[in-house]
């Protein structure tokens, strides 16, 4: 019984991923000065992607340290007026803020502020003006203060009405020549002697834009009370104990101290979360600025690898033409142009990130400052090198793969 014979089927030659990866890492070799100088371009725009991450990371925490510093669950309270003209004052009084730590929970520490002006011999017939606050002991956690040597005042100081006093730094150098010359030396204020038992400073310079001033000086404010006729005070400091408390707090220390007083009596109560916010916003516009920058960068060197590979097909023409001949398709000659774009992509991107992440881990190996590192920049800046590789590959790969093997052949 004679059997018939089924003519063999032409399948086209399958798509082999490590074949079309081995022709253009071939061509790369063949090619390195080339295709290293576009990948140059690269290099630079993935280290500056992942620098600019770094930098507005790097200033975004140390705004936000310097806010700490302040006091980031600082609140305060001052009374700004609203009473019409002829009428008393209606000043914030100590009482408030013991009415205020009693019926608001989450304070851990307040302090009431009451200042004092005077003048004293600084030496050579010279005076200098000094600014006396009467604080209570909390008043150097609220404020964040930095003891530079000597003590604090404490609530034995302050309940037996103990005549010491804590000098700012600069007032302290002036005078006696050094925080630690000054302590055990006398002051006279209002003609009362006051020991000085230590020296502070802010913990961030606040350029004088707080009550602490170059020239001032911290007392017991029971002290105070010898030198006022009555109970009011000029600002009362709160802190809470945790920063998610310091909104809901400030609005109810606010609730609590204007039921004290008359209704068209204004106080301002305010926090520093606004600063915060502020300040995280102005990092975060700052960050997209310098990204859109960065962006722009890795644009310019996705137009140069497009340029080479256009250039390319031009210089290839011929083994175009002898691959279709043998058997190629035009997805297999789509994806070697393709692939040879991504790989000048991602070796330009593996070195930028190498690069933009290399800065900030040597100024952490060379000085203490901790620059923080974003792990997450170092993905995207990868990412976004292989997309550039695909976009600006895909035209010049298109147009290698719509080349005629015939004419490809005649092509001289």
């Amino acid at each position: 019984m004679a059997t018939t014979a089924i003519p063999p089927t032409h399948h086209p030659p399958k798509l082999v991923l490590g074949e079309i990866l081995s022709f253009a890492y071939d061509t790369f070799c063949s090619n390195k000065v080339r295709f290293a100088l576009t990948a140059l371009g690269m290099v630079i725009g993935t280290a500056s992607l992942i620098l600019v991450v770094t930098i507005g990371m790097t200033g975004k925490q140390y705004v936000l340290s310097l806010i700490q510093s302040i006091g980031a669950n600082q609140i305060d309270a001052e009374y700004q007026g609203g009473e019409q003209r002829n009428v008393t004052p209606d000043l914030l009084t100590i009482d408030d803020m013991y009415a205020v730590l009693q019926q608001v929970p989450g304070i851990v520490a307040a302090s009431p502020v009451v200042p004092l002006d005077d003048r004293i011999p600084i030496g050579g017939g010279k005076e200098r003006d000094l600014r006396t606050l009467g604080v209570f002991p909390e008043y150097t956690v609220v404020r964040n203060l930095v003891v530079l040597s000597g003590r604090f005042f404490d609530a034995q100081d302050e309940q037996a009405r103990n005549k010491v006093g804590v000098m700012q730094q600069k007032l302290a150098e002036e005078i006696y020549g050094s925080v630690g010359d000054a302590i055990g030396k006398t002051v006279k204020v209002n003609g009362l002697p006051f020991t000085i038992i230590g020296t502070f400073r802010e913990r961030v310079d606040t350029f004088g834009q707080t009550e602490v001033t170059d020239n001032s000086m911290l007392i017991p404010y029971t002290v105070a009370r010898f030198f006022t006729e009555t109970a009011n005070v000029r600002q009362l400091y709160f802190s809470a104990a945790e920063p998610s408390m310091v909104i809901p707090v400030t609005q109810q220390v606010k609730r609590v101290i204007q039921s004290r007083h008359r209704p068209e009596s204004v106080y301002t109560v305010q926090n520093l979360t606004e600063l915060v916010a502020v300040a995280d916003k102005t990092a975060n516009a700052l960050t997209i600025v310098l990204l859109l920058i960065a962006t722009v960068t890795l644009l310019v060197s996705g137009i140069g690898i497009m340029n080479i590979m256009l250039a390319t097909v031009s210089s290839r023409i011929r083994e175009i033409g002898i691959r279709k001949a043998i058997g190629a398709t035009s997805r297999s000659i789509r994806y070697q142009f393709l692939s040879e774009a991504i790989l000048i992509s991602l070796i330009g991107g593996s070195a930028g990130v190498v690069i933009g992440l290399a800065v900030p881990f040597s100024v952490r190996f060379l000085t203490e400052y901790r620059i923080p590192i974003s792990g997450v920049s170092a993905i995207v800046a990868i990412l976004v090198s292989s997309l550039v590789g695909i976009l600006f590959g895909t035209m010049p790969a298109a147009r290698a793969a719509k080349l005629d093997p015939v004419e490809s052949l005649r092509y001289e």
